[in-house]
């Protein structure tokens, strides 16, 4: 089948757009079968995988965004998923095998690669069911996705989180959460944050469960406990370079399922995307449901 090459110019803040001639001309020298579409209007791209043959391949050229937007329309049509990491975050691509890949070798990968299963979240809450890629962010860290998307465009990637970390430091906010991994209690107090991963990084490369896998049938769960602006600050380097895990308020979970509950509105992100806040969710895993193209 004839694969549609789906570019989102706005992806990376913008800069996405600049590729938009060369992937053309690349697909009329080496693919040109392809179909191409440049789609700044997410109601269009939904559109356009909605129309697509079910089981026929779509490859995404943007980031971890552009994937979470159009997750609900790959699953719906069964699409096969080659991705052309080019986004601020890029955390499932890195979990794929494709961070660091110019982009003519991440497309022709793309299209012409073999695809496995893997594994997403599923969140439940007040808003209904989404599913995720990579991660969900719950409490400070989602407030640092959501500064991070509100931050100049000139910063990308790791240092535009890194940026946004700074200033929510500020503003440090505990809160109280009940945690229950597969139905057993596993946290039960004030938490910087309780958040779900499907890839071992989020937040750009952050390595925060350097184990988690997407194709295991499990999420990995890290909780952040009581730490002040002073202990964030500190563990933060020991985040960016993955020794965190040792820290007695830093706990990690696999799970199939799992359920929160805050006394107060709790910040949300999926994928590095805001949501609105709430007071109790719940995840799931959803296993192999999404056939993506990996580097290797």
């Amino acid at each position: 089948m004839v694969a549609l090459v789906l570019l989102n110019p706005r992806a990376a803040g913008g800069r996405a757009r600049r590729l938009a001639d060369p992937v053309r001309q690349w697909l009329a020298a080496h693919a040109p079968a392809a179909v191409f579409a440049l789609a700044d209007d997410i109601g269009r791209a939904r559109a356009l995988l909605q129309g697509r043959p079910e089981g026929s391949r779509v490859v995404l050229v943007g980031g971890d965004g552009t994937v979470h937007r159009l997750l609900p329309e790959l699953l719906a049509r069964s699409l096969v998923l080659g991705l052309v990491p080019v986004g601020s975050g890029n955390d499932l691509a890195g979990a794929l095998g494709l961070r660091g890949l110019a982009w003519d070798d991440a497309l022709a990968r793309a299209l012409h690669g073999s695809a496995s299963c893997c594994d997403l979240g599923e969140l439940s809450s007040a808003g209904g069911a989404l599913p995720f890629a990579s991660s969900l962010a719950a409490g400070f860290d989602a407030a640092i996705a959501r500064r991070a998307s509100e931050g100049p465009q000139w910063l990308r990637g790791l240092p535009r989180y890194l940026w946004a970390t700074l200033g929510e430091l500020a503003a440090l906010r505990r809160r109280r959460l009940r945690v229950f991994v597969d139905g057993a209690l596993a946290h039960d107090g004030e938490a910087l944050f309780a958040s779900c991963l499907n890839t071992p990084s989020y937040g750009a490369g952050m390595p925060a469960v350097p184990g988690a896998r997407i194709d295991d049938g499990r999420l990995d769960l890290l909780v952040a406990g009581r730490f002040g602006r002073a202990g964030a600050l500190l563990m933060l380097p020991q985040l960016l370079a993955g020794r965190h895990l040792g820290h007695p308020e830093v706990r990690t979970a696999r799970f199939a399922q799992l359920r929160v509950e805050c006394d107060v509105d709790l910040p949300l992100a999926a994928d590095g995307e805001p949501l609105a806040a709430t007071r109790e969710f719940s995840v799931r895993v959803l296993p192999g449901v999404l056939r993506v193209v990996r580097a290797a």
